[in-house]
C-alpha cells in the first residue's frame, strides 16, 4: 500500500496515531512535509501567472470586474456566472447568525481563474481548500487511478460482457459549511454561512 498510495497511508498513520510507531517513523514525517513544499510551491507558482496565450488573468473576482471594464468585455463574468450556476445548487442558505451545523466543518472556498487553450474561452473554477482542514479518521482519498486498475476493471469487463461507463464528478461536497462570497450568491448574501446538501455528478 505504501508503495503505490504513499500519501495515503501517511495521512492515515497521521489520523490514527501510527506515525511514530518504527514501522511510521523513518518515512511519514518526510513525506507529509514534502506534500507541504509542493503544495506551497504550486501555490506560489499560480500567484506568479498574471498572463496565459497574452490575456491577464486576474485572481478575484474584484479584479476580473475591473478586467473586463478595462477590455470592454463580459468574458470573465459570464465565466464565473456559469460556474457559480452549476455550483450554486449544490447549497443551501443558512439563517442569519446561524452557527456551523454540528458535525460540519468549516472550509475557505476561492475561485481558479484560466484560459482555455485554442478557443481562449476564460474558464472559473469554483474550489475548496480542503487542505486547510483537519480530515477525519475515516478519511476518503479522490487521488488518481492507476493504470493498472484501469486494465483490470477493463478485463473483467470484456470477461463478464459488461459495458464500461464513466462518470465525471462535477462537484463533489462533503458535510462541509462555507462562508459565501461575492461570485457564489451576490452582495445581498455577502458573509452568510451556507452548507452543502448535494453533489453533482455527469456522465461522459
Amino acid at each position: 500500500m505504501k508503495e503505490s498510495h504513499l500519501l495515503q497511508v501517511a495521512q492515515y498513520a497521521i489520523n490514527n496515531g501510527l506515525a511514530e510507531e518504527p514501522a511510521f517513523a523513518w518515512w511519514v514525517p518526510h513525506t507529509v512535509k514534502k506534500r507541504d513544499r509542493i503544495i506551497k510551491a504550486m501555490k506560489k507558482r499560480y500567484f506568479r501567472i498574471h498572463q496565459k496565450y497574452g490575456i491577464e488573468i486576474p485572481k478575484n473576482v474584484q479584479a476580473a470586474q475591473a478586467l473586463d471594464t478595462k477590455t470592454g468585455t463580459t468574458f470573465w463574468m459570464d465565466a464565473i456566472k456559469k460556474e457559480m450556476k452549476n455550483c450554486s445548487n449544490a447549497f443551501e442558505i443558512l439563517p442569519e447568525g446561524s452557527m456551523i451545523p454540528v458535525g460540519h466543518t468549516h472550509i475557505k472556498c476561492h475561485l481558479i481563474f484560466d484560459v482555455k487553450h485554442g478557443s481562449l474561452e476564460r474558464k472559473v473554477r469554483y474550489v475548496a481548500g480542503g487542505h486547510m482542514t483537519a480530515p477525519p479518521a475515516s478519511i476518503t482519498y479522490a487521488s488518481v487511478v492507476s493504470r493498472e486498475s484501469v486494465r483490470i476493471a477493463f478485463v473483467l469487463a470484456a470477461l463478464n460482457g459488461l459495458e464500461v461507463e464513466v462518470a465525471d464528478i462535477g462537484n463533489a461536497n462533503g458535510k462541509t459549511v462555507i462562508t459565501c462570497g461575492l461570485e457564489l450568491f451576490g452582495a445581498q448574501l455577502e458573509q452568510r454561512l451556507a452548507k452543502t446538501v448535494r453533489a453533482q455528478c455527469s456522465l461522459l
